[in-house]
């Protein structure tokens, strides 16, 4: 934590500064690669997570600020009053310090990898007739394929794309003139793990053999200095800002994904280091700032790392303990779904339950005569998604299927923009967007014609439709027919088709106009009911980010007026909870594991019923929920973004049973002790303290266990 913001704190100032609490986020996936816990394997993945996170801030994030640097306003971060400069220079000095840690981290997950015969090395541990076969290697496979170039005044310093290797090499020749070399290391023809021969399971990067053997690409010249290089690029382009007319919607996002991949350089990262002065003039002539230029002690790109665990698929003992969905035993995949759920609502929750009741109803749906309509949100989806199958199957068969598709959702433009011609081509009408608002709302609306009239069925859900993330991200999937739900969900898709937004519902919770106003009001209606029962006054939130400052500065007050908040936070929070008198009432825990925590949970008012309500409960049955408190789940975050720049839906929850699992949901996840960090008043995350002989519990595998028990002993029933 910067200096400034700790003394901010023992001032009673509450604010954490975004961009330096998603780092802290960052640091606890990192965490997780350094976990002696962890499986070996797995915590390669974290490495490559860590660094794959840490490209995506600085394309998004950083790119931002350095915007906001050159403009002739000053723009500051609304809670901790941070110039974008400041928040720039704070985020390279922690990064620095974080690549080192991450340097520690890797070379100790590579020592633990020689045990089982796998090793990544450099030249330093060849012997001279390994060195030899790697040289004829290097002349015959790689050399041939290599575009090397000098800058020189004939040969400018060339465009370099977003995240390529290439290496750098300073020159110097008889004259004694200095050159910089620059070679790509990107190449389809050439693998970037190449295997020793006479050593199975020991590697070498391919641009460590290019860079040992660069002084055979400029042989009139000696090597002063060299190292890989790679350049992280700006990446967040607004739309509007450079929106064509001439274009279609689709075509103009396809120019845009085009006009990103040379945009600003904000980051430039070195394998080595080299001296100050070819250090400054490298960063001239890619036009980064000497303080953007960062030193890494590992691989520059570890997406090699998913090759390192195919060789290791054999030792199931260094990957985690093989988990697979099981069928929800609300359903029976046997049986049509739309009667089931006219039966009663069914509650989703993955990884631990299945799709496949999803996909069934979908598929049900494309063919069942008494469907009129399916309308549906998409914002990100996987790339040979059944989903668009079922679509394309409905709209095939006559149903009316619209599509809304978020072609704005970032990286993954090029595979929507694919998804929507699919659609489209097969009959399906398709929203994009809605002007200023991102579509991230996760609706499906089944429309039916019965002989009793007009009835729904209604799916929203907190994740997307992506049959890939709901295996490893966890989520929550409300399908229900009923009928004010359903009314709500029409009025939305009504709304998106005319270009509007939706100003009023009866119980959905629908951003940007109702959403956060009704959470401010849930929030008052606790910080009353803390006057007249403070025991019930209570609020539970389990989302991804939390930086809208209205509901920080609502959540704070609440707090001060005796309500007990408990935040399960797992990404950016602003909110530092505990300090005394000002947020001490406010507890925040993180919980980063195996599988990425994005359900959201809204819950208002204690969900404990009194003593004397809960008489004849078995000891292991989940509680039911005291009829006063409002439980929600929703696709958004409380981030400006969410509350105010979108389109988001969150519903409420009416079944009993559907409640009371929502409840113990969450109050398993605030208990975990094996991956849940408490944030404390200092702005540090920690681990959680044990009391006495208490077993760790991890939150993510008790769910898991949860879903086994149940499926097993719905078969048995």
């Amino acid at each position: 934590m910067a200096e400034s913001e700790k003394n901010s704190t023992k001032n009673g100032n509450y604010y954490k500064n975004r961009e330096l609490s998603w780092l802290q986020f960052n640091e606890r996936v990192l965490e997780e690669a350094g976990n002696p816990a962890v499986p070996l394997a797995e915590r390669l993945s974290f490495a490559s997570i860590y660094q794959s996170n840490l490209d995506e801030f600085f394309m998004v994030r950083v790119g931002t600020l350095m915007v906001q640097m050159c403009s002739d306003e000053i723009v500051r971060d609304n809670k901790t009053n941070m110039t974008a400069s400041r928040q720039v220079s704070l985020i390279l000095k922690t990064v620095k310090e974080l690549e080192k840690k991450k340097e520690k981290i890797y070379e100790q997950i590579l020592g633990e990898l020689e045990p089982f015969d796998l090793r990544i090395i450099n030249f330093n541990r060849l012997s001279l007739s390994e060195g030899q076969i790697l040289e004829q290697y290097f002349d015959c496979n790689i050399a041939p394929f290599l575009s090397p170039m000098i800058i020189g005044k004939q040969q400018p310093f060339p465009f370099l794309p977003d995240r390529e290797l290439y290496a750098v090499v300073l020159l110097s020749n008889k004259n004694g003139k200095n050159k910089m070399g620059i070679v790509p290391c990107s190449n389809q023809i050439f693998r970037r793990l190449i295997e020793i021969p006479s050593r199975p399971g020991t590697f070498m990067l391919c641009e460590e053999l290019i860079l040992h053997f660069a002084g055979k690409l400029f042989s009139n010249y000696s090597i002063r200095e060299k190292s890989v290089i790679r350049i992280t690029r700006n990446a967040d382009i607004e739309p509007k800002d450079i929106y064509d007319e001439d274009l279609d919607y689709r075509n103009f996002m396809e120019h845009l994904i085009k006009q990103r991949k040379r945009m600003s350089p904000v980051r430039l990262e070195l394998s080595r280091c080299i001296n100050e002065q070819a250090k400054k003039e490298l960063a001239e002539n890619i036009g980064v700032n000497l303080e953007n230029v960062i030193n890494t002690g590992t691989p520059l790109d570890l997406k090699f790392v998913s090759s390192i665990r195919d060789c290791l698929r054999k030792k199931h003992e260094l990957f985690y303990r093989k988990r697979t969905p099981r069928n929800s035993p609300l359903l029976s995949l046997r049986k049509n779904i739309i009667p089931q759920i006219e039966k009663k609502d069914v509650l989703l929750s993955y990884p631990f339950e299945s799709m496949k009741p999803l996909l069934n109803l979908l598929h049900e749906a494309a063919e069942d005569p008494s469907v009129v309509s399916i309308k549906m949100t998409l914002y990100r989806v996987a790339d040979k998604s059944k989903i668009i199958d079922y679509l394309i199957e409905a709209a095939e068969n006559g149903k009316e299927v619209v599509v809304a598709v978020e072609l704005r959702a970032r990286f993954d433009e090029a595979n929507n923009i694919e998804m929507s011609r699919r659609l489209e081509e097969a009959g399906c009408r398709i929203i994009y967007g809605l002007g200023d608002y991102k579509v991230h709302s996760k609706l499906c609306l089944i429309t039916r014609h019965t002989k009793d009239g007009l009835s729904y069925i209604t799916q929203i859900g907190t994740g997307n439709y992506n049959e890939k993330t709901a295996e490893l991200y966890t989520d929550l999937s409300l399908i229900t027919s009923d009928r004010r739900i359903g009314k709500d969900t029409a009025e939305v898709f009504r709304s998106l088709l005319l270009g509007e937004t939706v100003s009023s519902s009866e119980c959905l919770l629908v951003a940007p106009n109702i959403l956060q106003r009704k959470i401010i009001e849930l929030i008052e209606s606790q910080i009353q009911l803390a006057k007249t029962s403070p025991e019930n006054a209570y609020i539970g939130i389990k989302i991804n980010s939390l930086t809208d400052k209205v509901i920080i500065d609502k959540l704070v007050e609440a707090g001060n007026a005796g309500v007990k908040i408990e935040l399960c936070v797992r990404g950016i929070c602003c909110l530092i909870p505990g300090i005394p008198k000002v947020s001490e009432n406010i507890k925040v825990i993180s919980i980063v594991g195996r599988f990425l925590e994005h359900s959201r949970i809204y819950i208002f008012g204690n969900p404990d019923k009194a003593e004397n309500e809960t008489d004849g409960t078995e000891k292991n049955e989940i509680l039911p929920v005291n009829k006063n408190c409002s439980i929600y789940i929703g696709s958004a975050d409380f981030m400006t973004r969410n509350t105010e720049r979108r389109v988001e839906v969150a519903v409420p929850v009416f079944d009993e049973k559907i409640r009371s699992r929502l409840v113990h949901i969450f109050k398993t996840v605030m208990s975990d002790t094996e991956k849940g960090r408490e944030l404390k008043n200092d702005g540090i995350y920690y681990r959680r303290s044990l009391n006495g002989n208490e077993e760790k519990i991890c939150s993510q595998e008790l769910l898991y266990e949860e879903s086994y028990k149940a499926a097993s002993a719905k078969k048995e029933d």
